[in-house]
């Protein structure tokens, strides 16, 4: 206030200068000082006046303008506690959202979870069993789908079927009977009771006529029955099945040992499988046999000169005692024994005559010994191309009923299936003891002209001997 006082005299002293400048020549000095006079008493006036009024409004606006700063005061301290409450309360909303996001993908893994446990729990019931827990199981499974219910509606509906399983491990242990169907080796559904121990079920028909273990066939949905083939098995699960007590006829296989049973075959079924190739397969194997049968006896019936006689007539030869060596030649047994008569013959003869004859025996002889091993030997190469050739026609047919009946189904295509590896099989059963017959034939007949052989040079070697000994001694008479 007191600036604009001030500057409000300038502004007088500066108006009056100026009016007396301009006054100059028609108005006194006394008249501008009155005038000056008067107007600056009536601005000391208005200034007092203008005083008094600050002094006046200056203590209620001082303490207004206290009670405001008081206020905005309080209003700062206010305003931090809502941003403090803003800020914790902000906080807690991000903590609970972040918390129901992980409660959420716990319902969800929990649901996952829950319908895993449906699917293995079904998957791993026994065939029997299904028709019993079929309702509890359809509906766990359609609980996930289903909008008219509620999420803790269905998370109950599942762990009812969770429940459920608990509660048949406990029947399961103890054994437990419940009714239902199940198909007869004749195809037809019976009605009956289930007896189920563990993993191993039985059945007995309502009349009492069928009786036995359950398995599941495969491409069927229904349980079937497999017989029990002895009394004692039959007697002992008809009393388990109704008096609740009694011996369990337990299958430690769990079924397989029925699967493998059926499976087994007679000899002439599996070689009926294998098709129109095991004809000549089985021909090719028995010529085989008895050719090598004819040989062998063969073989074993050839005599052998004994060491002894072989020595008394290479004693002969030496005292050239002709005549005592052919006879000593012609008794000896054998295809040697024919040789070395031969060479006896014609000791008068040079050497290499000798030496010649008796090598014309020993080929004879090899020749005789060697008559139907070849045909041994080309059965043991041909039988295993004879075993080629049905897999190939088995391969043929098999591809025949997959265009049929596509593949699908094993059983269908078995029949190619065997006939292509029955063959392979066979064909190897004939080539490996056909190989080993022939070299066994093989070598017994080397071993016979080896011997010959042996002999022959022997003899030679003694009739050269005996001839240089006998030239040595005309030579010195």
């Amino acid at each position: 206030m007191n600036k604009t006082i001030i500057c409000l005299l300038i502004g007088l002293t500066l108006s009056a200068s100026v009016c007396l400048g301009q006054d100059n020549s028609g108005t006194d000095m006394s008249q501008t000082a009155q005038t000056i006079q008067k107007k600056l008493e009536n601005s000391v006036q208005e200034l007092n006046l203008l005083r008094g009024r600050i002094v006046e409004e200056k203590l209620p606006m001082s303490r207004k303008v206290n009670e405001l700063e008081s206020k905005l005061s309080e209003l700062r301290i206010e305003y931090q506690d809502v941003v403090r409450t803003l800020d914790t309360r902000k906080l807690d909303l991000i903590n609970m959202e972040n918390d129901l996001k992980s409660k959420h993908d716990q319902a969800d893994y929990l649901s996952n979870l829950l319908n895993e446990y449906i699917r293995k729990f079904e998957s791993h019931l026994h065939i029997s069993e299904s028709q019993r827990y079929q309702e509890v199981i359809t509906k766990a499974k359609l609980a996930p789908e289903n909008s008219n219910i509620s999420e803790l509606d269905k998370y109950i509906t599942q762990s009812d079927l969770l429940f459920t399983s608990l509660d048949r491990l406990d029947e399961v242990f103890g054994g437990v009977v419940f009714n239902g169907k199940a198909v007869d080796d004749s195809g037809l559904m019976k009605e009956g009771k289930f007896l189920a121990v563990g993993p191993s079920v039985l059945f007995m028909s309502n009349d009492g006529s069928v009786l036995g273990t359950v398995q599941q066939r495969l491409g069927s949905l229904e349980p079937s029955i497999i017989a029990y083939g002895t009394e004692t098995d039959i007697a002992a699960a008809k009393a388990l099945i109704n008096d609740n007590k009694g011996i369990f006829p337990l299958d430690p296989t769990g079924g397989n040992a029925h699967v493998v049973e059926e499976t087994e075959q007679t000899l002439t079924e599996h070689i009926a499988k294998g098709g129109p190739v095991m004809y000549p397969i089985l021909g090719m194997a028995g010529l085989a046999l008895l050719v090598a049968l004819i040989k062998w006896v063969h073989l074993v019936s050839l005599r052998k000169p004994s060491k002894k006689n072989f020595e008394s007539l290479l004693h002969a030869i030496a005292d050239n005692d002709n005549e005592k060596a052919q006879a000593i030649a012609l008794a000896m047994p054998g295809p040697a024994g024919k040789m070395l008569a031969r060479g006896a013959e014609h000791l008068a003869e040079p050497t290499e005559l000798i030496e010649e004859v008796m090598f014309e025996t020993v080929l004879s002889t090899r020749l005789n010994l060697q008559k139907l091993l070849p045909f041994i030997s080309i059965c043991a190469s041909s039988a295993p191309l004879l075993g080629l050739l049905g897999t190939v026609t088995g391969i043929i047919n098999t591809f025949k009923l997959i265009t049929v009946f596509g593949s699908g189904d094993v059983k269908t295509l078995s029949g190619g299936i065997s006939e292509a590896l029955i063959t392979t099989e066979f064909g190897l059963i004939v080539a490996i003891p056909s190989l080993m017959l022939h070299a066994f034939l093989s070598r017994k007949a080397k071993s016979i002209v080896d011997e010959m052989d042996q002999r022959a040079v022997s003899f030679v070697n003694q009739v050269s001997k005996s001839k240089a000994k006998s030239t040595e001694g005309l030579v010195s008479a």
